[in-house]
């Protein structure tokens, strides 16, 4: 496994961390391909707990989203902090209200959000080395303030989220689920997953295709 990719997770669980089925599908198309990879998180507290049964909050339960993450992948991970962008080939970011919620506070503050400024650290370096990156779901919401470019991206067809992206300077393009956005320019590879399902099998085209096209852009 000559090429690696790094996969930055933001929690456990869609309402408040990484979703596990895009996780998931990521780490199966990369293996399938026989693209080693690495997962990291930052070793914060998330801003908030969300019970998924209920889908309410939990005010008086405090998570770690490396901890949580670690539920993700059987404890094959580590702190954000140690990601060295120099290591790896590209880099991954599944979806998950995680993204909105711990890298970010776009749950809060909508077009008004702030990146966690970790993440923008590690991040860069991949994107001013041209490196590819791929964002699903959610993620792409962070590409205007993450990125600072007016790039291409999709989260589907979630007008909500499409217009805050573009109050952000961003330029969204409706996608459909088994299919990507693609920005050869900026190597920027975006697909909804599941923004437009709740079936696994539709999100797992687009993701497939997300992962496929990374690994292209790597060689």
């Amino acid at each position: 496994m000559s090429k690696r990719v790094a996969v930055i997770l933001s929690g456990c669980g869609v309402h408040d961390g990484s979703e596990p089925h895009e996780t998931t599908l990521t780490l199966l198309r990369l293996d399938q391909l026989g693209i080693g990879y690495r997962c990291f998180a930052p070793d914060i507290e998330q801003r908030q707990s969300i019970n998924h049964l209920t889908d309410e909050p939990m005010p008086e339960e405090a998570r770690n989203v490396l901890v949580e993450s670690a539920r993700l992948v059987r404890g094959e991970i580590a702190s954000l902090e140690t990601l060295d962008p120099g290591e790896y080939d590209g880099l991954v970011l599944p979806g998950g209200f995680g993204v909105a919620r711990n890298l970010s506070d776009f749950a809060e503050a909508g077009s008004d959000m702030s990146v966690l400024p970790l993440l923008r650290d590690k991040v860069m370096p991949f994107f001013e080395s041209g490196k590819p990156i791929g964002l699903m779901c959610i993620a792409p919401v962070l590409v205007p303030r993450l990125l600072g470019q007016a790039i291409p991206i999709t989260v589907g067809q979630d007008a909500g989220v499409a217009g805050a992206i573009s109050s952000m300077g961003g330029l969204h393009k409706s996608c459909s689920v088994e299919d990507v956005v693609i920005d050869r320019e900026h190597r920027v590879i975006t697909t909804p997953a599941f923004m437009l399902t709740d079936r696994i099998s539709e999100a797992a085209k687009g993701i497939f295709k997300l992962v496929d096209k990374l690994v292209e852009m790597m060689d």
